[in-house]
């Protein structure tokens, strides 16, 4: 693995990169991870996957170690365009992890001509009409952030139903911990993500082959969203997990580790 820096107007991209071997297709695969997290939500699922199997993990903007200037309006979607810009990928595997894949379905909906493959594994969906225990909640956390509490804000986000499946599982519960508490939260006081449409309305336009991997224990929403993207597709394989929840990456690494490599070969 090798470091990589992206810099872009008002932040900058930081993750890894790992070249193939030359025997296996070099179109990479890129990792992008959920809402709080990093690129080393991965790692198990790194470990599980082929040691010559070319990809690249990097840490959205504003999370990990990706710096994000206050204040400068920007999308997720066309910072990923500049990093395989940078990186001189002309086409690439992308897997997204919640609003990893919410971005990543935005992105190949956005530019498919860049996108071989796409993994989606409990996507969000940019421009959601979200529940109202969903808003609730979300509004909960925000309110803590913005008073200085930002202790009280990541124990919400800990005990977050989209959480409790994870909770179970002792490896996976001690990750989560421990993401969240080196999450600045900034977020929770100022998102500065530029407003985009609803894609629920163009799903019927997404002609990449996508494998979307799904948890029965998920959160309604997220439910919704998987079976909107299964149904509306051109080209969609689901694979829906019982008993697990949202953070297959974390709940079942091995898993969904053979799962994208039989996907992706």
């Amino acid at each position: 693995m090798r470091d990589f820096r992206v810099e872009l107007t008002g932040g900058t991209l930081v993750g890894v990169r790992r070249e193939g071997s030359g025997q296996k297709s070099e179109t990479p695969l890129v990792l992008a991870h959920g809402f709080g997290g990093s690129r080393r939500d991965w790692d198990a699922v790194i470990a599980a996957l082929p040691a010559d199997l070319p990809l690249i993990a990097y840490d959205a903007r504003g999370f990990g170690a990706s710096p994000a200037e206050p204040g400068a309006a920007f999308s997720h979607a066309d910072d990923l365009l500049a990093l395989l810009d940078a990186l001189e990928v002309e086409r690439a595997d992308l897997c997204g992890l919640s609003m990893g894949g919410g971005n990543g379905l935005h992105f190949a909906l956005d530019q498919p001509q860049r996108v071989r493959r796409l993994v989606l594994v409990s996507p969000l969906m940019l421009g959601w009409s979200w529940s109202t225990d969903w808003i609730e909640r979300w509004k909960a956390m925000g309110r803590a952030a913005r008073s200085g509490d930002m202790a009280h804000a990541r124990e919400l986000w800990w005990n977050h139903p989209l959480f409790a499946s994870t909770r179970d599982i002792p490896e996976a519960a001690a990750h989560l911990k421990a993401s969240i508490a080196a999450f600045p939260g900034s977020q929770w006081v100022q998102d500065d993500q530029r407003p985009e449409q609803p894609d629920v309305d163009r799903l019927t336009a997404l002609s990449v082959p996508t494998l979307l991997l799904t948890g029965t224990r998920d959160t309604e929403d997220f439910r919704l969203i998987a079976n909107l993207i299964a149904s509306a597709g051109q080209d969609v394989a689901r694979i829906d997990h019982a008993g697990s929840g949202h953070l297959l990456n974390l709940e079942m690494p091995g898993v969904v580790a053979g799962e994208i490599e039989a996907f992706l070969s």
